[in-house]
């Protein structure tokens, strides 16, 4: 096996670091977080840092890189106090991706990239249409990790809309008969397979 240690971390280039550090930990979620700019424009951003904090209360988590440069997601989800998350499915990576873009604030994502919107009920964010899971958000709390500047943005579910042929009797959701992707590192997307479901382990 190749071996690194802390010196040749440090001694990395940029880009090989990243590279190596992002995709180390294994596949991540991918999702879209939607969050409205104003009435005329709409943002979407692809996100792999989306995490299950617990359900019950039914909370997320996902983290926001340095606010030393302007970030529309954070500053939308202050302004507006909601977002969503969108599953991605295979269909929809290309335009996904091209989301990470440094567009300006007055440019929506979802115009340049062909990907379309909707609201629904009373979340005052846009939906990614044709997601197979939408995920309906309020902005709850954000904790600032002094390691390394980021921030952890905390929302408490509001509503779900699940795709019927994803979902189970019993509840559980079975993400390859959508089709949902995972992130590999920062630009590698990738289509699992549910090999097995056990029943609860137990001594």
């Amino acid at each position: 096996m190749k071996e690194f240690n802390k010196i040749d971390i440090n001694k990395m280039s940029k880009i090989y670091r990243l590279n190596l550090i992002n995709s180390i930990t294994g596949y991540k979620s991918a999702n879209l977080i939607g969050t409205k700019t104003n009435d005329q424009i709409n943002n979407v951003a692809v996100f792999s840092s989306v995490i299950h904090l617990g359900s019950d209360p039914a909370l997320i988590g996902f983290i926001l890189r340095p606010t030393t440069v302007p970030r529309h997601t954070y500053e939308n989800i202050h302004k507006y106090g909601f977002f969503t998350l969108n599953q991605i499915s295979e269909s929809q990576i290309k335009s996904a991706h091209q989301t990470s873009a440094k567009y300006s604030r007055e440019t929506s994502e979802f115009s340049e990239t062909g990907l379309e919107f909707e609201f629904k009920n009373n979340i005052d964010a846009p939906f990614v249409k044709d997601s197979p899971i939408q995920i309906g958000c309020k902005y709850i709390n954000e904790y600032n990790l002094k390691e390394n500047n980021t921030i952890l943005m905390i929302g408490g579910i509001e509503s779900i809309y699940v795709n019927k042929i994803l979902l189970m009797q019993d509840g559980w959701v079975r993400l390859d008969k959508g089709k949902i992707v995972a992130i590999n590192g920062l630009d590698g997307y990738s289509l699992p397979k549910l090999i097995e479901r056990f029943s609860y382990a137990r001594p």
